[in-house]
């Protein structure tokens, strides 16, 4: 990856790692709202089994901050966005926010993703079978009422449909007016009290919320929602999302390609929730989020918060790093929970067997047993350019040893398959210190490694290895960067996620892939991110986060988001999203 002329192994490495943080990047940017009371507007009429519910603000300043942060192109891209969801929401049917919605809409709007049956059955699947064809879902939409008076005159005033017909029903004594004969955009919606009125893609689910607001289980009374929700609130937020896992785990694996079990659906389904809340400042977006385990949940969490030296041992100048308290701790949960997950990036047996046929070595018993403690991965660039060395970075592999007498003989015997593979192994000294470097034929990658104390590292690709021995003068910990980017309060804490963006992705210093053109937009639009995480109970883990993003004085073209019904869309021509919905 960071070798000029594009070796191979560096970049599986680093593509995987750096894609970590882009993935984490894009969940956040795209899913991620908050609260603005005790629970979300919309969370006590909505179903328990809701997937996802999303906050969002309807607060025009916060709306005006969001669009001060990007690119010029970037901001052109969000635009393009928010003008597509008016027009398929608002226009097509002849409404204009500012005149019809404004005037009485609440602080904060709801977006539920509800799945329309009450199970969502994991069919056996014939060895090969192509998957199932995807399961589909409604969108309910919640808007709190602040004025009654307002929402009662835009619904008795009910615009003029171009194509199809409005009809009224009644269910349970609330009335519902419904679209018909309108093809892939049939809405229904229903005015509960004087509270919420409720917009809807199925009448299903128009029916499911009024059984809510009836009295059925809502989303208020998932088990543990109101106390997490409280754990991460924070003033004047933007957004929030939750993820009822349970049930996002039954839709993942009855639309994945890949066949889960029941019983390792049982697995993933002992996670009970996930909530994150978005606040803007001046140079970003920050996350407050949350993850818990279900009351009667058979797993256990280890409250072991012992990420605390490897800032301190990675220079100020680092790319990436990834730490955290127990590297054997954290391969034994990943293990547990791979195999169950179709969305895990790695599967535990491919390694262990690539490693086997490659080194001779057990994975778990000949290197995790003895990798108990602290342990870092990071990036770190090459101290000086020099014409002659073929990387532009090397990548850093440290961890905090619970048995050196064990560690030492794995990597003797790692030694000498090595010199079987025509690797040069020599002795040599780092910072005053014995080391061993590995040199491949031909020249084309070298590998230190050595001891700090207890500490073991390893080097691979540019000679960055002065850079980390003897502890740098100027501590990552040191840098403003990252005090900007890694600014939790989360202490003791548990593990970190810090990327350099602009240094990543900038290609007078890294030989990265190119990214598709609608992905290099946002991420050219940021300048850093952070994550930290720590273990609160044996059942919650909370994790802060920080995306920081570049402005620009540049305007965009305003997609004037309250047009009059009349004038036509200034949104950009390319096609409207499509939503997956019910086929009602």
């Amino acid at each position: 990856m960071f070798k000029k002329d594009k070796s191979s192994l560096l970049f599986t490495i680093g593509a995987a790692t750096l894609l970590i943080g882009l993935g984490f990047l894009t969940y956040s940017i795209v899913l991620s709202r908050g609260p603005a009371k005790d629970l979300p507007a919309g969370a006590t009429v909505v179903p328990q089994d809701t997937m996802m519910a999303i906050s969002i603000t309807t607060d025009e300043s916060q709306w005006n901050k969001l669009r001060e942060f990007g690119t010029p192109e970037s901001k052109a891209s969000f635009e393009r966005f928010l003008s597509e969801i008016r027009d398929r929401l608002l226009t097509t049917n002849g409404y204009a926010y500012a005149q019809d919605i404004q005037p009485w809409v609440g602080n904060t709007a709801m977006v539920a993703f509800l799945r329309n049956k009450i199970a969502i059955p994991v069919p056996a699947r014939a060895p090969n079978a192509p998957p199932p064809p995807p399961i589909q879902q409604s969108v309910a939409i919640i808007l709190p009422i602040s004025n009654p008076i307002k929402a009662k005159e835009l619904l008795a005033k009910p615009k003029t449909l171009n194509q199809g017909k409005m009809v009224e029903r009644n269910y349970k004594g609330v009335q519902v007016t419904e679209t018909q004969g309108i093809p892939d955009r049939n809405f229904s919606v229903a005015v509960l009290g004087t509270n919420y009125l409720a917009i809807t893609t199925d009448p299903s689910a128009t029916d499911r919320i009024i059984d809510t607001y009836k009295g059925e289980p809502s989303l208020a009374k998932t088990p543990g929602y109101a106390d997490a929700i409280q754990q991460i609130k924070e003033p004047g937020s933007f957004g929030q999302i939750y993820v009822n896992m349970p049930v996002a785990a039954a839709f993942t694996a009855a639309n994945s390609a890949r066949e889960i079990t029941q019983e390792n659906l049982e697995k993933l389904q002992q996670n009970q929730g996930f909530a994150t809340t978005a606040t803007l400042d001046a140079e970003g977006i920050g996350f407050k989020s949350i993850s818990w385990l279900k009351p009667d949940s058979s797993i256990r969490l280890a409250v072991e918060n012992n990420a605390l030296k490897m800032v301190n041992r990675l220079p100020s100048s680092t790319i990436m790093m990834v730490s955290g308290g127990n590297l054997q701790r954290l391969w034994q949960d990943y293990v547990l929970g791979a195999e169950a997950n179709p969305l895990s990036p790695i599967d535990p047996q491919v390694l262990r067997a690539g490693l086997k046929s490659t080194t001779g070595q057990d994975l778990d018993k000949d290197l995790i047993n003895w990798m108990a403690g602290e342990f870092s991965v990071s990036l770190i660039p090459a101290p000086a350019q020099n014409p002659k060395d073929k990387f532009a970075a090397g990548f850093v592999f440290m961890v905090e040893t619970n048995n050196r007498s064990a560690a030492n003989k794995s990597l003797k015997q790692l030694d000498e398959t090595m010199k079987t593979k025509g690797f040069r192994v020599e002795e040599i000294k780092v910072g005053g210190q014995p080391a061993t470097q590995w040199k491949s034929p031909f020249g084309g990658i070298t590998v230190t490694r050595g001891w700090m104390n207890d500490v073991m590292f390893m080097t691979v690709g540019a000679p960055v290895v002065d850079t980390i021995v003897p502890a740098p003068n100027s501590p990552l910990l040191s840098s403003e960067l990252f005090q900007k980017t890694v600014r939790s309060q989360l202490k003791p804490h548990n593990g970190n996620f810090y990327i350099d963006t602009e240094s990543a992705f900038n290609p007078k210093n890294l030989a990265l892939p190119e990214f598709p053109p609608n992905q290099k937009i946002w991420i050219d639009a940021t300048r850093s991110i952070g994550v930290t995480a720590a273990v609160t109970g044996d059942r919650t883990t909370r994790y802060d986060a920080f995306v920081g993003l570049k402005k620009s004085d540049q305007s965009t073209p305003s997609p004037n988001l309250s047009p009059s019904p009349s004038s036509p869309s200034p949104a950009s021509p390319s096609p409207s999203p499509t939503v997956q919905t019910s086929p009602n």
